[in-house]
């Protein structure tokens, strides 16, 4: 184990000053074709040391780093790269084919090989084109900022939220925030399992290397290979999602006892619900390191709750801090009752900037209620200020820790010859908290099989995004006006769930 901080993931290992030379390097090379202050520059990269490096770049040259679910389709990379107005593109050779069926004429492509596949020679090197760039500062800062990050709509469209300009004094005040509530420290050691086009291991991971942190990328995540990696590299902190906790739950005590992890200071978790069993067996195994919060891309954390907090408060998702608020408000608008279940509004804390969507102010202004904002979820507040989460007002799955909007998938269903109708939902999964279902009414005499449905969808669509149960039915429920019976049908999988916020 090195003594120096280092950032490494698989065999790549850099220290602080290398990563900050290559960061230089990135902003001049970026600057020498035309990028400029309030550019749009996109990433298709997997976790790699090369991510942080290249959005850090980014950001040095004045532009905005744009993370991209790897696992998206042509089309929706197309759509990505049209909308944030992209011209400049790094892509992990493993996905250039998709970036370049998708790319709009003029799109520059910058390619870095990998381990299992090298650059195709089509675009220009990633390493040979940083090897010709002059560092612009010697003290170039390793700055990723906030980039854009794109989430989804229910109109099944990502939407990319744009942040007002962070000032010095509220980075200050995440960092602390980060470091008091998170367990990061300066020269600590810490881990990213997630990965980085998310918003919260994209932040994390920004913040460590501000620290001048010890980081640990994992490229994957698998279970054992986690915890040998705390182990080897002597992890103190790391942010995770509940899948996470299933998983490494789910491998035989025997083998969660094999490894050393005593050096676990902080686990944090968000991004999804976490069922309660699974966060007790989490806490009995490990101890009350666990910190929980809850907020959005959107807004950044709202609510903290320490495992002192949610042990007293069972299901819990925690209660307000750093200047933040929440309210629960009734269908007509005024405030509920303590204990009363309605729409979650929050107001962020101090110190996160305010946002809007790229193109899209309208549905900004849509959400927003004297001030408070809110990302769909249903909830209620305790006698002690503490938010509980119940259901969600909008049709969002959250798989994994990962955003599906099925608005998406039932309008490519709609594009299937022999489907008539069909309905497609959150059900209750062991493993990622909620899976995608679909309820499908077709024309018999197309004779559509579930390989057909999910072949189709593969076509068009990221894997994540293709339902894993698929009914076919003969008539879905519909009331006079033709709104669909969604609820109904979705009820039915969520009685007597555990895994149901």
């Amino acid at each position: 184990m090195s003594e120096a901080p280092m950032v490494r993931c698989g065999t790549v290992e850099r220290t602080h000053d290398e990563l900050t030379q290559r960061v230089a390097r990135v902003a001049a090379g970026l600057a020498a074709i035309g990028v400029s202050a309030g550019d749009n520059v996109a990433l298709v990269m997997a976790n790699s040391v090369e991510f942080l490096e290249v959005s850090a770049g980014i950001a040095a040259a004045g532009a905005s780093p744009v993370p991209v679910n790897w696992h998206w389709k042509s089309d929706e990379i197309g759509y990505l790269l049209d909308n944030s107005g992209s011209a400049v593109v790094f892509a992990h050779a493993d996905y250039v084919c998709a970036v370049e069926q998708a790319a709009p004429i003029g799109v520059d492509v910058i390619e870095i090989g990998t381990d299992s596949s090298a650059a195709s020679g089509r675009h220009r090197e990633y390493e040979e084109w940083l090897a010709e760039s002059e560092p612009v500062s010697d003290s170039a800062a390793v700055s990723a900022g906030l980039g854009t990050i794109y989430t989804s709509g229910t109109t099944g469209r990502p939407k990319g939220i744009v942040r007002e300009p962070v000032s010095a004094e509220s980075m200050m005040a995440m960092a602390m925030t980060m470091m008091t509530r998170m367990g990061l420290a300066p020269g600590g050691r810490t881990m990213i399992p997630a990965p980085m086009y998310h918003t919260a291991p994209n932040t994390m991971a920004t913040f460590a290397v501000r620290l001048m942190m010890d980081t640990t990328i994992l490229a994957r995540f698998d279970p054992e290979e986690f915890l040998a990696a705390v182990e080897r590299h002597r992890i103190e902190q790391v942010q995770m999602v509940p899948t996470m906790f299933t998983r490494l739950l789910r491998l035989p005590v025997d083998v969660r006892n094999s490894y050393d992890l005593s050096s676990l200071r902080s686990v944090v978790h968000s991004a999804a619900p976490c069922p309660k069993h699974v966060k007790q067996q989490m806490i009995d195994w490990l101890g009350p390191i666990i910190t929980e919060y809850y907020g959005g891309s959107e807004t950044g954390p709202i609510v903290w709750c320490t495992a002192e907090e949610w042990l007293a408060h069972p299901g819990t998702v925690g209660a307000p801090t750093d200047g933040a608020a929440v309210r629960i408000v009734r269908d007509d608008g005024t405030e509920a009752a303590v204990g009363e279940v309605g729409m979650v509004y929050v107001k962020p804390a101090d110190y996160w900037p305010g946002f809007t969507y790229l193109g899209d102010d309208e549905k900004r202004r849509n959400m927003e209620l004297d001030g408070f904002v809110t990302v769909g979820d249903m909830g209620l507040l305790n006698e002690d200020g503490y938010l509980f989460l119940t259901d969600r007002s909008s049709d969002m799955v959250i798989s994994g820790g990962v955003n599906i909007y099925p608005a998406e998938t039932e309008a490519a269903l709609s594009e299937l010859p022999g489907v008539r109708d069909c309905a497609v939902f959150g059900v209750p999964d062991e493993e990622y908290g909620e899976s995608l279902a679909a309820h499908i009414e077709t024309d018999r005499a197309a004779g559509l099989t579930e390989d057909d449905v999910r072949s189709f969808l593969r076509s068009r669509l990221a894997g994540y995004k293709v339902p894993k149960l698929i009914v076919f039915d003969d008539a879905l429920p519909r009331e006079e006006s033709g709104k669909l019976f969604k609820r109904i049908i979705r009820e039915s999988y969520w009685q007597g769930s555990d895994n149901k916020i």
